[in-house]
């Protein structure tokens, strides 16, 4: 018989896998509730019956993910603008009692750019991708979570890792990222657009996500000049607003504060000593995880 404590002690680990592949911990958060739920609906004579509580766990919450993957595109065409996967802060820099980001760990397989391309997959690519090349869940598992043959998942798992590699570009060690990042932020500071051209790559994109709850660009802002004068509207429009160097997801990013309020968090992406993407998210309901005092 597994005990409740045995039980929980999943509990990280499939917000872990949820978060990964929905890229929203509110979501991450509802697919852990329910699949507790249908646990504790079983009788006791058939959660005995499992050999593995942990293996039918992560069985249930995959396939909940996979349901919400496949309605997330209808879901997407009513969102107002942009849609970028929640934040997610440093330890340190989360809410009340450290939540969320101690629940979820922090490594590649969350930062930004790599959720984005992750977005871009198929549901069953993706599932099939984050269960068994980061979680190494053996194929005849992820087979039948994804509901097709081992084969087939690893056809999938391939599909999804060319589109990793092919998306990015050779990576700036960690600590230049962080200077790149810093520069930025002084140059936001200053109003100086030609060192934020500097800082961009020519063919940098920048998207906004307000989700129709606060102000942002409805569409992807393309090409380093057109970037820095947006930026330098948004520095006149607002001019208390405090810059603030912060790990989003991992990597080194910005969190914007007004009067002392997260109205923002921005994360980057990068190649050589140059920023490629810049990602704005707004919308206040994925920024509870950095606001103290609002439940994460």
């Amino acid at each position: 018989m597994t005990s409740p404590s045995d039980l929980m002690s999943e509990r990280r680990q499939l917000i872990n896998l949820a978060y990964r592949l929905l890229g929203s911990l509110a979501d991450a958060e509802d697919v852990v509730q329910e699949t507790y739920t249908r646990w504790y609906a079983m009788s006791r004579d058939q959660q005995d019956a499992i050999d593995s509580p942990a293996a039918w766990l992560t069985k249930v919450a995959g396939r909940i993910c996979l349901d919400l993957l496949g309605s997330a595109r209808a879901r997407r065409e009513r969102y107002v603008g942009e849609w970028i996967p929640e934040p997610l802060p440093d330890p340190g820099d989360a809410g009340p009692g450290g939540d969320p980001a101690d629940r979820v760990t922090l490594d590649e397989s969350v930062n930004m750019a790599f959720l984005v391309v992750l977005d871009a997959m198929t549901p069953p690519e993706r599932v099939a991708f984050i269960l068994h090349d980061v979680f190494r869940y053996p194929f005849p598992e992820v087979a039948e979570i994804v509901g097709r043959t081992p084969a087939a998942c690893r056809q999938l798992a391939t599909s999804a890792r060319r589109r990793i590699r092919d998306s990015r570009p050779a990576a700036a060690p960690a600590a230049r990222r962080a200077t790149v990042v810093r520069e930025f932020k002084q140059a936001w500071e200053a109003k100086d657009i030609d060192a934020l051209i500097g800082l961009l790559d020519p063919h940098a994109r920048a998207i906004t996500d307000g989700g129709g709850l606060a102000k942002a660009l409805l569409r992807p802002l393309e090409g380093s000049e057109q970037i820095a004068h947006y930026t330098l509207i948004l520095a006149s429009r607002a001019p208390n607003l405090t810059l603030l160097e912060r790990t989003v997801n991992g990597q080194p990013g910005l969190v914007v504060q007004q009067d002392g309020v997260t109205t923002g968090v921005i994360a980057f992406d990068f190649a050589d000593d140059r920023i490629t993407h810049i990602w704005s998210v707004r919308n206040p309901e994925k920024l509870r995880a950095w606001t103290p005092g609002l439940p994460a």
